[in-house]
């Protein structure tokens, strides 16, 4: 089979292969990223006029958008549309924001006289590797700021998506980018390796795996070029105390069970007061449970497969293990095909490699905690560090507890809340840099120091 390739998770069929681009199809690419950096976009509102067209052609053709990747990665319809209008937020986002991010900003001088400013401008060619599990939002957080910044964008996506990325390719052609503004690029890994090398290549942005995060960064480094990771997570959900359990509980099951459970930063690890341990369990199950998977193509729908039959076989294993070393499975662990049961494990000890382990798909661990330190203490003894999810009736402790946690986003009493507006990213085995509000648009771009004598 083909390296990327449509395989409809939901029923095992391979609907359309495509061929991986040449050689000399990717130095072509490169060349005309390179040359398009070069000429395009003049100035700061034309970049910002051309980001809005996207964000405009995304909500007219957002039936067509869901539908695609619902076929492509199993992604219920009803949270696919919702993906597509994420995305057209963010570029609406940029638009909005284009002038006030590339604005010269002053600097106080401490002695002497003239004036000091530092001035953002583009660096060259950017290489982003994108993920699966969100064909559009990852697309737009990387391509939305740095095409406004007048950057050109080289954009390898995940082989299940090569529909999706054909139809974003047709977008940004539609909107009026020249030719090499925007490549979608079918490449190999062996390929990637040189492009990366290539010297007119000057950044990577990568969303995936530690292994990925890990083998790019290698490659980057190497060459010298910065790279900017999103990679996994085991998110806490630390719930230490609350005034409405069915809520908190409700609010549990959307952040463990959006996209099947295949998000990084989903809620993953649910870390429970001793007092309200037993009631949230016993909530938890039955809610968590009441949810069974079915058709994505189906507007009730909240959970479909999982994206392919390697993470199913993947997940599978996971629980299989854990189980083996000593968990209690709670509910669930049964799978069907690519579908698998919403599943809850307790009894993880750290000598437990499920402990950790990110579980990408609809597995919630639960932990029993005697105190605030010992939340705190679990929730940060974890590789990762993106993001976490606090629920108190305390502010104080909110505060608190805030602080203390090691991750790149904390959420308190809330769930589902990213915005475009709002920084993404995290620290240790989660990646680092940001992407999505100014922030994101700080990574790729050369803040140029002017200094002016008197």
């Amino acid at each position: 089979m083909a390296i990327y390739a449509v395989v409809d998770p939901a029923t095992g069929e391979t609907i359309k292969e495509y061929p991986t681009a040449s050689d000399d199809d990717l130095r072509g690419a490169i060349q005309r990223a390179d040359d398009a950096h070069r000429t395009w976009g003049a100035t700061v509102a034309d970049r910002a006029a051309l980001i809005r067209r996207v964000g405009e052609l995304h909500t007219e053709r957002r039936d067509q958008l869901a539908a695609i990747i619902t076929r492509e990665m199993g992604k219920p319809v009803e949270q696919a549309l919702g993906e597509v209008d994420f995305a057209a937020a963010i570029y609406e986002f940029y638009a909005d924001n284009a002038e006030k991010i590339m604005a010269d900003e002053p600097i106080e001088l401490l002695a002497g006289e003239g004036s000091a400013v530092v001035r953002r401008s583009s660096v060259g060619v950017l290489l982003g590797i994108m993920p699966w599990n969100f064909p559009y939002y990852q697309v737009a957080r990387f391509a939305g700021p740095n095409l406004v910044i007048g950057n050109t964008i080289l954009l390898k996506h995940a082989p299940q998506c090569p529909e999706s990325a054909e139809a974003m390719q047709q977008i940004f052609d539609d909107a009026g980018y020249p030719s090499g503004a925007y490549e979608n690029i079918r490449a190999s890994n062996e390929q990637i390796e040189w492009v990366i090398a290539d010297p007119r290549v000057r950044g990577v942005s990568v969303t995936g795996s530690e292994r990925a995060g890990a083998a790019v960064a290698a490659i980057a480094g190497r060459n010298l070029k910065k790279v900017v990771l999103e990679l996994g997570g085991s998110d806490p959900f630390i719930v230490l105390s609350t005034d409405d359990l069915d809520k908190v509980v409700e609010d549990a099951v959307a952040a463990r069970l959006d996209n099947a459970g295949q998000s990084c930063n989903a809620a993953k690890r649910f870390i429970v007061a001793d007092a309200l341990y037993e009631p949230f369990l016993e909530k938890f199950t039955a809610a968590l449970t009441a949810v069974r998977p079915g058709d994505p193509h189906s507007a009730d729908t909240l959970v479909g497969p999982l994206s392919s039959k390697t993470a199913a076989d993947r997940l599978e294993d996971q629980v299989n293990r854990a189980v083996a070393q000593g968990a209690k499975v709670v509910a669930g662990g049964k799978r069907d095909g690519n579908f698998f049961e919403p599943t809850i494990l307790t009894d993880v000890r750290p000598d437990n490699e499920a402990y950790r382990e990110e579980f990408f798909g609809p597995v919630a661990q639960v932990y029993r905690v005697g105190s605030e330190d010992e939340a705190v203490e679990l929730a940060n003894d974890t590789p990762f560090g993106l993001g976490s999810y606090l629920m108190t009736t305390d502010p104080e402790q909110a505060a608190r507890v805030a602080n203390k946690i090691d991750a790149g986003m904390v959420y308190v009493n809330i769930v589902g809340a990213d915005g475009a507006e709002l920084p993404f990213g995290g620290v240790k085995r989660s990646g680092f840099g940001r992407e999505l509000g100014r922030y994101g648009a700080d990574e790729f771009v050369n803040k140029k120091l002017i200094r002016i004598g008197g």
